[in-house]
């Protein structure tokens, strides 16, 4: 803010929801794209559709869990996306994610990223499948990468920003 950088620029994030909440109550230029990030590991540590909606009424507007949170298996072991994420689309949240370029190997299922898609993992092109679905089906603003050259190639391909 002092150095006069524009809050359409910034994306401040933290685990610590009180942190966020205090964006939006005290910087509301600043915590209108405020990002609450989730740490929970296992789904049952996700919250579930009020809490949801609870962040969303206190002015929330970005959850933004781990990949795994978002993905789940069809009956026919497709990769879609997960109850979670479309609570919180139904709670109005906008969604980010992470982390797209982290578990190796993908022939191994992926490890703690896709978690809950393991079973479809099998390869690295799998990694744009999922990627796939993060973008066009669950609709994500975004995705962090510790390797941005694949999420940037995706977003290129398809006229994405």
């Amino acid at each position: 803010k002092a150095a006069g950088v524009s809050p359409r620029r910034v994306w401040a994030q933290s685990f610590d929801k009180n942190d966020v909440l205090y964006w939006i109550a005290h910087e509301p230029a600043f915590g209108q794209q405020a990002v609450f990030l989730d740490d929970a590991d296992v789904p049952a540590d996700l919250p579930g559709a009020a809490e949801l909606q609870g962040y969303a009424a206190q002015g929330i507007r970005i959850w933004a869990p781990a990949m795994w949170a978002l993905l789940a298996l069809d009956p026919a072991g497709h990769i879609v996306p997960s109850q979670h994420a479309r609570n919180a689309r139904a709670a109005g949240l906008d969604i980010i994610t992470w982390t797209l370029e982290r578990s190796w190997p993908m022939a191994a299922g992926g490890g703690y990223y896709y978690q809950s898609v393991t079973d479809a993992i099998d390869n690295d092109g799998d990694m744009m499948t999922a990627l796939d679905v993060l973008a066009r089906d669950v609709g994500v603003l975004g995705v962090f990468s510790d390797w941005p050259a694949t999420v940037t190639y995706y977003a290129n391909c398809m006229g994405l920003k």
